[in-house]
């Protein structure tokens, strides 16, 4: 297992690399940092456009700037940015935790429901259950993410106003002042996180849960699982040692593959409930033209992505010992 996942890693670091030089140069060939400044009126004097041309690293070769950038990573330095003030790299790394949280508890419910659902649908097929599974999965994929957002929102809001009270935190991913510690404060965040997890975890859990089924129906019909109900195996284990973990890998890789429109997901709900995450600031970023803080952006989304993607591949060598041997 140990050589499964060195190789897997090894190919991972290429992949990467490359990624981040593609990241680089389609950014700084579409947008100008000095846009912001030259567009004035009036303009500036030409020193300062100078000046703040060599702060951003402009005066320099493309490649030069491509090679300052990505090992002043590992320092740390993402970049300067237009905004001479902001750090990028303590700035984008305390947004990306916010959306993270977001990311990570919104995936694992809806992978939880998604194979949960998938399954009973399978071994229920055609039945209330099944129907019901599959009316509310294909209600849920029918919505765009913003406009399940939305519709999430609006419903807080009117509970929070017959209520009388909060029921529902419809803004922000935490409240500014909150009295009683720890507890309170994570009571605090995990409140916030209701609705917006809630609006991005059922988006993916429409689709996930309609492939698991369509996998699990194909396992149940196999000539193997069929052999162990033959053997006299429980129903029991003939579910979880052959139908559903052999079920699971095609999940895993659709889950791996969802992963980078999960976070543009994350990007529209942020946007709705009003978070400071990653999501505000790529937006902010881009209509400020500050390259650095794009290219920062969608390199640790990328990183992210690639990793996930190696975990994935993980998975499959403990799914399915056979991909360890390939």
């Amino acid at each position: 297992m140990l050589a499964f996942a060195l190789r897997r890693l090894l190919v991972s670091v290429p992949i990467l690399v490359l990624s981040t030089f593609l990241v680089f140069v389609m950014v700084s060939l579409s947008a100008n940092p000095l846009d912001p400044l030259i567009t004035r009126n009036p303009p500036p004097p030409p020193q300062t456009l100078a000046a703040e041309a060599h702060r951003l690293h402009l005066d320099q070769p493309l490649m030069e700037r491509y090679w300052n950038w990505i090992t002043g990573i590992f320092r740390g330095d993402f970049g300067p940015s237009v905004n001479s003030t902001m750090n990028i790299g303590h700035e984008i790394l305390s947004r990306f935790g916010v959306t993270f949280r977001l990311i990570f508890l919104a995936m694992i419910i809806a992978l939880i429901l998604a194979i949960v659902v998938g399954a009973v649908s399978a071994v229920k097929q055609y039945s209330k259950l099944d129907y019901t599974a599959t009316f509310f999965g294909f209600l849920f994929l029918s919505m765009p993410a913003f406009w399940l957002a939305v519709l999430l929102k609006q419903a807080g809001i009117s509970i929070n106003n017959s209520t009388g009270g909060q029921v529902f935190y419809t803004i922000g991913a935490s409240s500014i002042y909150v009295q009683g510690g720890f507890w309170a404060h994570l009571g605090d965040v995990l409140g916030h996180m209701i609705l917006p997890t809630i609006s991005l975890a059922l988006i993916s859990y429409a689709s996930w849960s309609r492939f698991q089924r369509g996998s699990m129906l194909e396992v149940l019909n196999s000539d193997y699982v069929r052999l162990a109900r033959a053997k006299g195996l429980p129903s029991g284990v003939v579910m979880r040692r052959h139908a559903l973990r052999n079920a699971l890998i095609p999940l895993t890789t659709v889950t791996a593959l969802d992963l980078a429109s999960i976070i543009s997901g994350a990007v529209v709900t942020e946007k709705v409930f009003q978070w400071q995450g990653a999501g505000s600031f790529l937006l902010d970023a881009i209509s400020q033209s500050d390259v650095y803080a794009v290219e920062a952006w969608l390199l640790i989304s990328a990183t992210f992505v690639i990793l996930f993607n190696l975990v994935a591949d993980l998975l499959y060598g403990v799914l399915d010992p056979r991909i360890r041997h390939a």
